[in-house]
This record gives C-alpha cells, sequence and structure tokens, in this order.
C-alpha cells in the first residue's frame, strides 16, 4: 500500500506521528471508451466554452457560479490562504460510546500507520479506545477539505473513517409518513416469525459479487476466443403480495425450507399466528364429535330390541309344526 497522507494524531499534549492509507478499494471492472469500428480510444479535449481553443491544465481554474450567467474565479493561491490545505493534524475532539455514531455519517475508511518513534504512543491511545469501548471525535483535513472523522481499533489498528457534516445528509420527506397506516399484531407478529426464520451471523465473506464475476468471465472468455458459458437464471423477484398474511407465511416456509427445517405442519415449532389457528380449527371439530357420540348409544339401543323381537318369533314357528 501506498501513504496517500502523513500527519499527527493529537492526543491532548501527546502527537502521534502518522501515515494514512487506503483502506478500501473498489473492485469493479472498469472499461475505456472505444470507437466501435476500429478500437481506437475515445479522447476528449478540454476546450473553454467562450473563445473555443484547447486549455491545458495549468490554465485551468476553479469557479463558483453565483448565477445569472457570473462566475467566481479562485487559484491556486486562493487556496493557498486557507489556513487547512497545509495542516496536517488529527484533533481529537471527544471520546464517545460507537453506538451515539448514526452509520449513515461513514464515508470513507483509512488505516493509520505510526511513523517513526511514534509507535509506543500509537499503541497506548490503540489500547486505551479498546478499554474504553468508545471512538474518538477528530477533524482532519484530506484534499484541502476539512472534515469530521472518528478513531476506532480494527484488527489491532487505528482506523479513520471520515464522515459528512450533519447537513449533508438528507431528510426523508415521503408522502407516507403521514398516512394513518395501522398495522394488525396477527401481521406483526408473522413478520417477527419470519425474521426469526432468516436470523443468523453476519459472515462477509459468505456473500460475493455475482455480476463481476459473470462479467469477468466474459471478458475472459473473450481472450480465449471461447463460447461464453450463461449463468444459471435466477428465480424471478416475486410480484407484490395481495394478502400480506398469505404471502409472509409463505416466506417463513421457504426460509425454513431453505435452512433444512421441517415445515410449521411437520412437527416444527409453530409459528404464533399458526398456533391460534389451530386452536381454533380444533374447538369445532371436539364439539362435532361429542354430538356424534349419542346417536352410536342410540343406535345400540335400538339395536336390542330387534333381538328381542327375532328371540320371539322362533318359537312361534315350533308351535306352527
Amino acid at each position: 500500500m501506498r501513504a496517500i497522507w502523513k500527519g499527527a494524531v493529537s492526543f491532548g499534549l501527546v502527537s502521534i506521528g502518522v501515515k494514512v492509507y487506503s483502506a478500501t478499494e473498489e473492485k469493479d471492472i472498469r472499461f475505456h471508451q472505444v470507437h466501435r469500428e476500429d478500437g481506437g480510444r475515445i479522447r476528449y479535449k478540454r476546450t473553454c466554452s467562450v473563445c473555443g481553443e484547447e486549455v491545458t491544465y495549468d490554465d485551468i481554474a476553479k469557479g463558483y457560479d453565483i448565477g445569472g450567467g457570473e462566475m467566481v474565479i479562485l487559484t491556486d493561491e486562493d487556496f493557498a490562504d486557507l489556513p487547512l490545505s497545509t495542516s496536517h493534524a488529527i484533533d481529537v475532539l471527544e471520546f464517545v460510546p460507537a453506538e451515539q455514531v448514526d452509520p449513515i455519517l461513514y464515508n470513507k475508511a483509512y488505516f493509520l500507520e505510526p511513523e517513526g518513534s511514534a509507535t509506543k504512543p500509537y499503541v497506548l491511545l490503540r489500547d486505551a479506545l479498546s478499554d474504553s469501548e468508545r471512538v474518538a471525535i477528530v477533524k482532519v483535513a484530506l484534499r484541502q477539505r476539512e472534515q469530521l472523522a472518528t478513531l476506532r481499533v480494527r484488527e489491532g489498528v487505528l482506523l479513520l473513517n471520515t464522515m459528512l457534516w450533519p447537513d449533508e445528509i438528507r431528510r426523508p420527506d415521503f408522502g407516507f409518513l403521514d398516512e394513518d397506516l395501522k398495522v394488525r399484531p396477527p401481521e406483526l407478529a408473522m413478520a417477527s416469525s419470519l425474521i426469526d426464520s432468516m436470523a443468523g451471523e453476519f459472515e462477509p465473506d459468505a456473500f460475493t459479487d455475482d455480476y463481476r464475476a459473470a462479467l469477468q468471465e466474459v471478458i475472459d472468455a473473450k481472450v480465449e476466443g471461447r463460447e461464453v458459458v450463461q449463468p444459471e437464471e435466477e428465480e424471478a423477484a416475486p410480484a407484490a403480495a395481495v394478502d400480506l398474511m398469505a404471502a409472509l407465511k409463505a416466506s417463513v416456509e421457504r426460509a425454513r425450507a431453505a435452512r433444512g427445517e421441517a415445515p410449521s405442519g411437520g412437527g416444527a415449532e409453530p409459528t404464533p399466528i399458526s398456533s391460534a389457528r389451530s386452536a381454533k380449527k380444533a374447538e369445532p371439530a371436539k364439539k362435532t364429535t361429542a354430538k356424534k357420540a349419542p346417536a352410536k348409544k342410540t343406535a345400540a339401543k335400538k339395536a336390542e330390541p330387534a333381538k328381542k323381537t327375532a328371540a320371539k318369533k322362533t318359537p312361534a314357528k315350533k308351535k306352527t309344526a
């Protein structure tokens, strides 16, 4: 890895020299724009919209549009006068519980490596953070911009997570939030059962980028001049559910089947909804059975007089003879 920034973590009166490295990298497959006919690279020229001349990088400045066709031009000298452009300090402001930092604020992650003789204070800060179970809130100037960030420990290394400023987070403004929607308790219970049936431990290595793998296979096949093997088609996404309860119940059964568990009707532990329905169905069945029982006794009683009558008729036949 190559360090992208050097500076120091300011921890009270302690200064810890560090090197900053990007902790993540994108694995997307990148393409060039080419001419379809001959594969030639497509080049773009930087031209001025006013005079039409091609402009070199040395003649390019930054412009801020203030509206009405007016532009404020800022040069390198203007940025050089800003105090943060040359600041190489990571100032620790406070230490807070990690759960108080909303994950939506996190932006990019960087590893910090101690530089020179800063290893001991680096390890001291690392161990103190681990013992306190807190993260450090810091300010840092990266790429000519002051950023809020956190310092935490990951695999024995200090990790710098830059954050967005609170005013950079959009607020959701959707119509359904003002609607008075009621969720029935049975629906909530079934949804909870679905969550329980799909619960597990998060293991990032268990997930793969199937699209990237398929795209790489297409590229490799093109290079080797062989036929592309089409991947297996994934199951189509189900249509929008009409019966929410039926869809939830079917989802629970599907999740259990995927785990190799028996369906709820086959001896597995019933869900709250299925238990309630089974109880309701069982009650009428018991009442029906109770009503049919007297019918059998009546039939038995009727059978007895029939036997007595038959016994009386037999002597009558003998007298006649």
